[in-house]
C-alpha cells in the first residue's frame, strides 16, 4: 500500500482522500436528515437571522474565488495587450486557466515560516486581512433583494471592518522579523491611517444628500435615470472618493506596501506558499470590493442608466401538456441540424461530426442568450445585477489600466498629497454641500 500510494501523483492522493470523505460525509449528512430532519428545521426558523448571515459569508467565500482568477486573468491580459504583447494563450482556451493554475502553484509550494518569526502573528495575519475582505462585502447589495445584511449603519459598518486590513498588515509586517517587511507593515498603517480621513469626509457630503447611510437606501435614491446618480450632484466627492480608496487597497499608483525597488516586498517579504496567496488574493478581491462599493454610492448601484418600459414575458409550461416534451426533444435536435448545415454545405473539407458540434455549441450559445434575455426582462433580481456587475468590473478595468500606466509614487509625496490636498478639499466639500442643504431647505421651507 505504501508503494502504490508513492506512485500516485497529487491529483490521484487528491481523489483518493477526497472521494471517501465525501462519501462518508454525504452519508452521514442523509441520515442525520431523516432522524433529526424535523428538529434542524425549527431550530433554523428559530435562528434565521443568524442563518442567513452564515449562508451570506459562505457564498461571498465561495464567489470571490473565480471573481479574483477573473481579475487576476484581466490584469495580464490587459497588461500585456497594452504593452502589446499577447499574454496568456496556453492553458485553457486564450489562456483563461492561468490564472487558476497560478493558485494550484502557491498550494504545493513549501510553506515557510522564518527561524525567529513570530509563528502565531505571523500565520493569523494573511487570515485577518482575507476576513476583513469577506466581512466588508456583507452590506453590499448586489440587486434588488440580493445582499447579505442590510444595516442602517452599512456604511459606517463597511469603513469600520475595512479598516482593520491594516491591522493584518502590520501583523504580518511585525512578526516576520524582518527590516523590510516591518516598513511595509509601517508604510501600510500611515498610508491607510492618512487616507481614511479624506475617504471618510468625501462620503458626508453623500450622507446629506442621502439622508441614510443604509446602502440599500442610497442606491434606491439613484434610482431613475443616469442623471440622478450621485456621480454628477458630488462630482468632487466622487474624485476624492477613488483616489483615497485606492491608496486604501494599496493599489497603483499608491502600492508602498509592497515597493520591490526599495523594500523588496513590503510586509510579504517573508511569506511563502498559501500565506502569501491569501494576502494577494485578498488584494484582488479588494479590488473588485471597492469598485462595487464606488459603484453603489455614487454610479447608481443595480439600476440601469436609462428606464426603459417594463416588458414582462410570462411563461407556463403546464400549458402546453405534452406537447412541451416534444418541444424539448425536437427543437435541440433541429437547430443543431439547422446551425450545422451551412458549415457542412459550404466548406467541402468540413467533416459531418465537426459540423455537428460547430451547429450544437452554436444552437447552446443562442438558447443560453434566449433564456438570459427572458431572465433579464422578467426578473429585476437579474437585471439588476447585470448592471451592478458591469459598472463594477468597468471600474476593476481602470484599476488595471491604472497599473499598466501609471509609475508609483514617492512615500512623501503619498502622505504629503494626503494631508495637504484631499484633506482640505474633502472639508471643502463637505462646507458646500452642507450650505446648499441649508440653502434649498431654507427656500422651500423644508426643516433642512
Amino acid at each position: 500500500m505504501a508503494r502504490t500510494w508513492d506512485r500516485l501523483t497529487l491529483p490521484g492522493k487528491a481523489l483518493l482522500i477526497l472521494v471517501p470523505l465525501l462519501a462518508v460525509l454525504t452519508a452521514g449528512a442523509v441520515v442525520t436528515i431523516a432522524l433529526f430532519g424535523g428538529a434542524i428545521w425549527a431550530v433554523i426558523l428559530d435562528h434565521l437571522e443568524i442563518v442567513r448571515l452564515f449562508v451570506a459569508v459562505l457564498a461571498l467565500v465561495v464567489i470571490f474565488i473565480p471573481i479574483a482568477f477573473v481579475i487576476i486573468y484581466m490584469e495580464m491580459k490587459v497588461i500585456a495587450r497594452m504593452n502589446l504583447r499577447i499574454g496568456p494563450d496556453r492553458v485553457g482556451p486564450w489562456g483563461t486557466l492561468f490564472s487558476v493554475v497560478h493558485g494550484l502553484k502557491f498550494l504545493i509550494k513549501e510553506d515557510f515560516i522564518p527561524t525567529r518569526a513570530d509563528a502565531i502573528v505571523f500565520t493569523w495575519a494573511p487570515v485577518v486581512v482575507f476576513a476583513t475582505s469577506v466581512m466588508t462585502a456583507l452590506v453590499l447589495p448586489f440587486a434588488p433583494g440580493l445582499y447579505g445584511q442590510d444595516f442602517n449603519l452599512g456604511l459606517l459598518y463597511f469603513f469600520a471592518v475595512g479598516g482593520m486590513a491594516v491591522v493584518g498588515l502590520l501583523m504580518g509586517g511585525w512578526a516576520s522579523f524582518n527590516k523590510y517587511s516591518l516598513l511595509g507593515g509601517l508604510r501600510a498603517a500611515a498610508q491607510i491611517v492618512s487616507y481614511e480621513i479624506p475617504l471618510t469626509l468625501s462620503v458626508v457630503g453623500l450622507i446629506l444628500l442621502a439622508g441614510t447611510m443604509s446602502l440599500n437606501q442610497i442606491v434606491v435614491q439613484q434610482s431613475g435615470g443616469f442623471w440622478d446618480w450621485f456621480v454628477f450632484r458630488q462630482p468632487l466627492a466622487f474624485v476624492i472618493f477613488f483616489i483615497a480608496l485606492t491608496a486604501e487597497a494599496n493599489r497603483t499608483p499608491f502600492d508602498m506596501t509592497e515597493a520591490d525597488q526599495e523594500i523588496v516586498a513590503g510586509f510579504a517579504t517573508e511569506y511563502s506558499g498559501m500565506r502569501f496567496a491569501f494576502f494577494f488574493f485578498a488584494e484582488y478581491v479588494n479590488v473588485f470590493i471597492i469598485s462595487a462599493l464606488t459603484t453603489t454610492l455614487f454610479l447608481g448601484g443595480w439600476n440601469a442608466p436609462i428606464v426603459l418600459p417594463h416588458v414582462e414575458i410570462a411563461l407556463d409550461p403546464g400549458a402546453y401538456g405534452i406537447g412541451l416534451l416534444f418541444f424539448v426533444a425536437l427543437v435541440p435536435l433541429i437547430g443543431t441540424l439547422v446551425l450545422a448545415a451551412p458549415f457542412y454545405l459550404l466548406r467541402s473539407r468540413t467533416r459531418w461530426w465537426v459540423a455537428l458540434i460547430v451547429g450544437f455549441v452554436l444552437f447552446n450559445v443562442v438558447a443560453g442568450g434566449l433564456v438570459f434575455l427572458w431572465a433579464y426582462v422578467s426578473f429585476d433580481v437579474v437585471a439588476g445585477l447585470v448592471w451592478f456587475l458591469g459598472k463594477t468590473f468597468g471600474l476593476v478595468f481602470v484599476f488595471v489600466w491604472m497599473r499598466g500606466t501609471l509609475p508609483r509614487v514617492r512615500i512623501d509625496q503619498l502622505m504629503g498629497f494626503a494631508w495637504k490636498w484631499l484633506l482640505p478639499a474633502a472639508l471643502l466639500n463637505l462646507f458646500v454641500t452642507a450650505l446648499a442643504v441649508l440653502v434649498v431647505g431654507a427656500t422651500t421651507g423644508g426643516g433642512t
